[in-house]
């Protein structure tokens, strides 16, 4: 006699509804925020039932943790998929300075997503272990490009990695969050393609500027 047949499907169709979940949730929390959302529509979204949701995550709360952990984890895998380890500091550092800029233009929800955790006060990363964890992976990243800029003789010493990963972030970041209002407030369209090839420059001037020697 033949023993019972291994349930792979129904782990599968287990493993689908998740990704589903997690895809719409994505969504609506970049959509509406963890306030505005309901489960009702990311049930809806996700072709799945509401049931299920609270079956694999119990609460909205933790299914938006799950969706703040994923967003984390995905920009900090896609950074070490640059190899900056293979470049010299100076190339190393535009080049995820570019990264940053265009990561932030291609993935809009990243930044909603943290907006909302912000208006939360980070409560649901205060839980969260995987955040240090991945969070970490930058900063030794970003260590390692000025550690190697001092040793070919291009960068300031005592640089604060955490300071310097904070500036990339917030001069990308700022532009992008502030687009609709600075467009009327500096009277130019802040997302024309000119003007967005001409902040990426300047965003890459600015950090090069103030992490090189003065006689670089």
């Amino acid at each position: 006699m033949t023993g019972p047949t291994p349930a792979k499907p129904r782990v599968r169709d287990a493993e689908a509804t998740q990704k589903r979940i997690m895809i719409a949730a994505k969504k609506e929390f970049a959509r509406s925020g963890l306030g505005g959302s309901r489960v009702d529509d990311i049930a809806e979204r996700a072709k799945a039932n509401k049931r299920m949701i609270y079956h694999y995550f119990e609460s909205k709360e933790l299914l938006f943790q799950r969706v703040l952990e994923e967003a984390y984890t995905d920009i900090r895998s896609a950074e070490r998929k640059l190899e900056l380890d293979h470049l010299d500091a100076k190339s190393a550092l535009e080049k995820l300075v570019r990264f940053t800029w265009k990561y932030y233009l291609d993935n809009p929800e990243f930044i909603t997503l943290v907006n909302s955790e912000n208006l939360h006060k980070a409560k649901h990363l205060k839980k969260s272990e995987v955040i240090h964890v991945v969070s970490r992976r930058l900063i030794d990243m970003v260590s390692g490009i000025l550690d190697r800029g001092v040793s070919e003789g291009v960068f300031r010493e005592n640089i604060d990695p955490v300071q310097l990963n904070i500036t990339i972030a917030a001069i990308s970041y700022y532009y992008l969050t502030n687009r609709f209002t600075g467009s009327i407030v500096f009277e130019r369209d802040l997302m024309a393609t000119e003007a967005l090839e001409q902040r990426i420059a300047f965003n890459i001037e600015t950090i090069l500027r103030m992490v090189c020697k003065i006689n670089d």
